[in-house]
């Protein structure tokens, strides 16, 4: 009886390990994988990595309709990174909605500094639209406008 108790016990071992791989494979709902790239690309902007924060765009990331480019919105965080200026990000909540099998998803937020000469004019509330796409297994932004709600100091 030890013998068929220990074959039992073994199949029971591989069954589990076979349960707690799937669940390690397990990915995260893509609209959760968005709500995730986004926190990323707030933090690298706290942090002013902008290495961090090219990953979440997409080669052909446009800002604005034309107005950024991928390389000049990161241009401007490592600018700003050389020059010791930091940028307070503050995200407020994020609506995410599929549109087919891609992404839209906004929300406001707020950008401050103590020390920025770079961006004075761009500081305050903003309203946020980004559109999103799996790109080489990753979701990334491609499309993103904003414009400005209301000022920091109330103009």
């Amino acid at each position: 009886m030890g013998g068929k108790r220990g074959r039992l016990a073994g199949v029971a071992w591989v069954l589990a390990g076979l349960v707690a791989a799937l669940a390690g494979c397990h990915r995260a709902p893509d609209e959760q994988r968005v709500r995730d790239a986004i926190e990323v690309a707030v933090e690298a902007a706290r942090e002013g990595n902008p290495g961090r924060f090219a990953d979440v765009l997409a080669e052909d990331f446009d800002g604005n309709a034309g107005r950024f480019d991928r390389r000049r919105l990161v241009g401007m965080l490592r600018l700003m990174r050389l020059r010791g200026e930091r940028l307070t990000v503050v995200p407020g909540p994020v609506s995410v909605e599929p549109r087919g099998e891609r992404y839209l998803a906004t929300f406001t937020v707020t950008l401050g500094s103590g020390n920025s000469r770079l961006l004075p004019e761009r500081l305050g509330v903003h309203r946020v639209s980004t559109a999103w796409r799996l790109d080489g297994g990753e979701w990334r932004c491609y499309r993103a406008t904003w414009e400005r709600a209301f000022s920091a100091t109330g103009r």
